[in-house]
Order: C-alpha cells, then sequence, then structure tokens
C-alpha cells in the first residue's frame, strides 16, 4: 500500500478534477476533508467535485459547511447558488448568487 501526505493526495485529486474524472477527485478528498475538515480548499475541491458529477446534495451540504465557516468566501456563495439552481431551487439560490456578485465587485 502506498501511503500519501495529505498533499500528495490533494494534488492527486486535482490532477483527477483537472482531467474530469470529477468521481474520483471527490473519492480521494472525502478521506482528507473528514481527517482535516478546517482545510477549505480541499473541501471546495471536493464541493466542485461532486457539483460536476451530479451529486448536487452532496455539493450544497459541503458548500454550507464553508460558508459556517467562512460566510465571506464568494465562490463558495457563487457555487451553491448555482448547485441549488440546477436542483430548480431558484428562490434559494437567489440570495447567494447575489452575494456571491456583491463580494466579487467590492474586489474589482
Amino acid at each position: 500500500m502506498i501511503t500519501r501526505s495529505p498533499a500528495e493526495e490533494y494534488t492527486r485529486a486535482q490532477l483527477f478534477f483537472d482531467s474530469k474524472a470529477y468521481a474520483d477527485a471527490a473519492r480521494i478528498l472525502q478521506p482528507l476533508v473528514e481527517a482535516e475538515p478546517e482545510q477549505l480548499a480541499a473541501r471546495l475541491l471536493l464541493a466542485r467535485s461532486y457539483y460536476h458529477s451530479a451529486q448536487l446534495n452532496r455539493a450544497a451540504a459541503e458548500l454550507r459547511l464553508i460558508l459556517a465557516q467562512d460566510p465571506t468566501e464568494s465562490y463558495a456563495h457563487l457555487m451553491l447558488g448555482r448547485t441549488l439552481e440546477r436542483q430548480g431551487r431558484n428562490d434559494e439560490a437567489r440570495p447567494h448568487l447575489r452575494l456571491a456578485a456583491a463580494m466579487t465587485d467590492a474586489f474589482a
């Protein structure tokens, strides 16, 4: 069995994600996020992997956890809004999309 550091596993997951093997990236990221839940980069990549592999409920759950840790994470608001839109939950999506737009404009 090959033992990799968390950083190596994250890099490996990023390679799978970049290759559009989203479900594989999610499988690599799940234990990383469980082991280090405060690492928002890994959790955000996990949420993106879920989103792109059409695991929308899981994506939304991860994005809500990110926003609970960091309510100013504009990309998480954008992703949550888009995830909810894909589920046909436009009324729930709207506030997140507006917040993301407002946050992004504040930094422009």
